[in-house]
């Protein structure tokens, strides 16, 4: 099993580099929504998931379903416009397979984002939150298994899965454009349901600030495999509360829609910087 992993991964990268033979240095997983940096990147090359061998398929709308290959802020990237989740059935080893492509072609730094559910009580509907820890009590991990040391150690460190530095180079991009980032701990749950008021309640006891249906699978996958982490909850909807409030996907898109240009601008400087 653990050699098959590797097999598949070389037989990934072989059909990529036939493509695109340049190595980029950055990658960027594009959330619910979210798609709109693709249009500040200067695409050189788009493959669709389902031509990728061993490749997921994304099937959620709202996420696209290519990996783009160009340059954003000078740097070569790579982008997937459209992420993989638990609740479409794949098991966490395949959501984790597209970031062992994704270092195994090169980068060094990982960037993230995500739609997510406000939990702490002074967030807003639009709001940026940079997220400095995870919890992921709530889902698989993706390293349960035979580990293959080639992709990273048995025991990988978490203490510090989001860069302090990136953050910090975040948070001075936000005072210069006067963006009000926010900033908290994202709690990562299967999905598909939304969550009810009572877990809303016990996600901010446990001290998350938001709460989503991915992103916790993919950054532990990137830290097991050595690479620095960004990444940024957009607030699309606010569940701590005693409203009656019904939640949709179809609002969910709309509201990270609106906050798309302010999420371009911070992963364009950011890209930037690394």
């Amino acid at each position: 099993m653990v050699h098959a992993i590797m097999e598949q991964l070389a037989e990934t990268l072989t059909f990529i580099k036939n493509i695109y033979p340049q190595a980029p240095s950055t990658g960027i997983i594009l959330g619910s929504g979210l798609g709109n940096l693709v249009n500040e990147i200067d695409i050189e090359k788009e493959i669709s998931y389902p031509d990728i061998p061993h490749f997921p398929i994304s099937t959620v709308k709202g996420h696209g379903g290519k990996l783009l290959f160009g340059k954003l802020s000078g740097k070569t990237v790579v982008v997937m416009s459209g992420r993989f989740h638990f609740y479409e059935g794949y098991m966490p080893q395949h959501i984790a397979y597209p970031v062992r492509v994704m270092k195994l072609l090169g980068i060094t730094t990982l960037f993230v984002s995500n739609a997510a559910g406000g939990v702490n009580p002074t967030f807003r509907v639009g709001d940026l939150m940079i997220i400095r820890d995870h919890i992921s009590l709530f889902v698989r991990n993706p390293l349960i298994g035979p580990n293959e040391d080639e992709l990273g150690t048995r025991f990988p460190d978490m203490s510090e899965p989001y860069n302090k530095e990136l953050i910090n180079q975040a948070k001075q991009i936000g005072n210069q454009y006067g963006f009000n980032l926010k900033e908290g701990v994202y709690t990562g749950l299967t999905g598909p349901s939304f969550e009810t008021k009572s877990e809303y309640k016990l996600i901010k006891l446990l001290g998350g600030d938001a709460v989503g249906m991915s992103t916790v699978q993919e950054v532990i996958t990137a830290i097991h495999a050595g690479l620095k982490v960004f990444a940024v909850s957009v607030i699309t909807n606010i569940g701590i509360n005693e409203e009656e409030v019904v939640n949709t996907h179809e609002e969910v898109l709309a509201f990270a829609k609106d906050a798309e240009p302010r999420l371009s601008v911070l992963f364009k400087e950011m890209v930037k910087l690394v």
